[in-house]
């Protein structure tokens, strides 16, 4: 018996989406992200609907405020490095070329200028990798937009899709599981945000305490590497205490290691983000660390998202699941009470 029409076009659909993901690997992490910013957006895009203006008025606007905050977010640090140049250079230049470190009784002389040496090459290298990957940046920049416009445009067209592919008895679980996708993908970033928000503070205060230069700009930095997924802020630790370690001040190298990995890098994440994620995910505080570690070891940095949120659809089915069960359960009940209340005037006659 030769199979029905929608089991035709869903083998179709199925036989197809393999072979695109295989095709645009390169940009499917944008693309996958881009869905994610349109879950984000649509409450925006939504209410400046409501205010009378067309969907493509709409979907721009959003589009527009999420596009002008991301350059918010890299122009700053960017501009800053600039302007400092000189400033780090020099402070690499002052630097002598040994420097004796000692420990008690024992003092050992370190030759700083291999490790200068290294340090810019390794950033003469980055900077031109990221020279070499800037058109391909841009490219995924640009086909980010367009993606999250288009879904914007035409909000409901996936699901209208989806509904018209599976029959109605099937209609409440694909909602089920929208529903949990749109908060889960909302939760995941304002978590996020309010994590970087929180090692933002707790940075400037930190490195204003221990008596660095511009504090402000060191938990500026941090609050954004916290956007960078496992490194994090612990980059900013690192580099101070280095640059405190070439510079002969062992101390100072010792206790920004300690105190800022502590209380910069540690505290944001055990305090801000476990105390919010079981409210905003709805997902128990294990659970959320093991799709946002897992997906960021299996699939790199969007795994920070794609990680909690397959946590979360799967999470949603065991409860359909458990729901489902539940369900039969009253219904063969509901039954069998009916059974027994139709047998009790038969055994009376």
């Amino acid at each position: 018996m030769p199979p029905s029409r929608q089991t035709a076009v869903a083998a179709t659909f199925l036989g197809l989406a393999a072979v695109t993901a295989a095709v645009l690997a390169e940009v499917l992490a944008t693309v996958v992200f881009a869905v994610t910013l349109a879950y984000v957006l649509l409450p925006l895009r939504g209410a400046v609907a409501r205010r009378g203006s067309s969907a493509r008025v709409a979907a721009g606007a959003a589009t527009t405020l999420a596009s002008l905050v991301a350059v918010a977010f890299v122009l700053p640090p960017a501009f800053v490095l600039y302007q400092r140049r000189r400033a780090v250079v020099a402070v690499f230049e002052s630097l002598p070329s040994v420097i004796p470190i000692t420990v008690g009784e024992t003092t050992v002389r370190v030759a700083v200028a291999p490790l200068i040496d290294t340090g810019r090459e390794a950033v003469t290298g980055l900077a031109l990798t990221v020279a070499a990957a800037a058109p391909v940046i841009v490219l995924k920049a640009v086909v980010l937009v367009l993606l999250v416009y288009g879904l914007l445009y035409r909000p409901a067209a996936i699901r209208t899709a989806a509904t018209r592919a599976l029959p109605d008895r099937y209609h409440d679980v694909l909602f089920a599981l929208d529903r949990r996708a749109a908060e889960t993908l909302r939760a995941i970033y304002v978590l996020q945000a309010a994590t970087a928000a929180g090692t933002f503070l707790l940075g400037t205060v930190t490195f204003w305490l221990l008596g660095y230069d511009s504090p402000v700009v060191l938990g500026v930095f941090s609050g954004l590497l916290q956007f960078v997924p496992i490194l994090g802020p612990s980059v900013v630790i690192g580099v101070l205490a280095v640059l405190d370690l070439l510079a002969g001040d062992v101390t100072g190298a010792v206790v920004v290691s300690v105190v800022g990995l502590v209380v910069v890098g540690f505290l944001p994440d055990a305090v801000i983000r476990t105390r919010l994620a079981e409210y905003t995910t709805e997902l128990p505080v294990s659970l959320y660390f093991v799709g946002f570690v897992g997906g960021v070891l299996t699939v790199g940095a969007v795994g920070f998202v794609l990680g909690p949120l397959v946590v979360a659809l799967l999470v949603e089915t065991v409860v359909l699941l458990s729901d489902g069960v539940a369900r039969a359960r009253a219904r063969r009940q509901v039954a069998a009470d009916r059974s027994t209340d139709d047998d009790g005037p038969n055994e009376e006659a």
